[in-house]
């Protein structure tokens, strides 16, 4: 079947959208492409990554009833009282993400920063009034690298490229990435060299200012001896910087104490 799009518009996280039977819902984010159809007895879903290349800086929603060519794979899924109702919900990673700027940087003894970081959103694709998750695609291929002290000490995480960007006007906003604000601050009584760290990013929620820009909560890592005794702290809401924001979606784990926050305090800086 020839493929084509039918009156595109601005798609739109966390918004109710209204299928009838035999109609599909195309979707083009960041590096993903998805369709979703709604028949008489299931749902069906289709994904496809794209080429990477040049970032996307749109999200192109449209309904009607085409469908992909046949080489493009279907997941179905059986209906339950959804009354035709889709919507989509962004998730942060489900592993930490290692950050690794394009050029190091610097923090003098004594001093702190804020940087900017852009981080790929997973898009769980939900239906009916309670939202029940029928699948989840992430909007970029990941890259996955090993952090920690040795091969037997440390964890899978996904890596990340970043500019670091110390302005917040300087940082893309994209619908398939959330801004982290990470303050970095160094107490030691000497500078601190910053090549790559590790963001918890399964222990972020996710809030929408009302620009349409998704934010994470703050993250604070303090260094005050040795790089082994960095302490990592999450805020409970978005920097002021970012406007008025509504939560939409929550972190995939809760931040507490226990193994899993040491593990990620033990590996912040790699």
């Amino acid at each position: 079947m020839t493929e084509k799009f039918e009156s595109p518009r601005d798609g739109v996280w966390a918004h109710p959208y209204q299928l009838v039977s035999g109609q599909t819902q195309q979707h083009q984010l960041g590096h993903t492409r998805l369709w979703i159809t709604l028949l008489d007895l299931e749902w069906q879903i289709r994904e496809q990554s794209s080429k990477q290349g040049t970032d996307p800086e749109n999200w192109y929603e449209s309904t009607g009833h085409t469908l992909p060519s046949a080489d493009v794979k279907v997941q179905r899924f059986v209906r339950t009282n959804d009354d035709g109702l889709l919507c989509f919900v962004p998730a942060m990673a489900n592993l930490p993400t290692v950050i690794r700027p394009f050029q190091p940087l610097t923090i003098p003894a004594g001093a702190r920063c804020v940087l900017y970081v852009g981080t790929t959103l997973w898009m769980k694709v939900c239906v009916g009034e309670a939202r029940t998750e029928l699948a989840e695609f992430p909007l970029a291929p990941p890259s996955m690298t090993w952090l920690g002290r040795n091969t037997r000490e440390g964890e899978l995480c996904y890596a990340s490229s970043t500019y670091g960007r110390l302005a917040l006007e300087a940082v893309p906003k994209r619908p398939w990435r959330a801004v982290t604000p990470v303050t970095i601050i160094n107490e030691r009584e000497k500078p601190l060299l910053l090549e790559r760290f590790s963001l918890p990013t399964p222990l972020l929620a996710i809030y929408r200012n009302e620009r349409g820009q998704l934010w994470t909560s703050g993250v604070t890592v303090k260094c005050e001896t040795d790089m082994s005794s960095a302490s990592l702290h999450i805020d409970h809401a978005v920097v002021a910087e970012a406007g008025k924001c509504e939560a939409i979606a929550p972190a995939r784990e809760k931040l507490a104490r226990g193994r899993r926050l040491v593990r990620a305090v033990d590996n912040i800086f790699g």
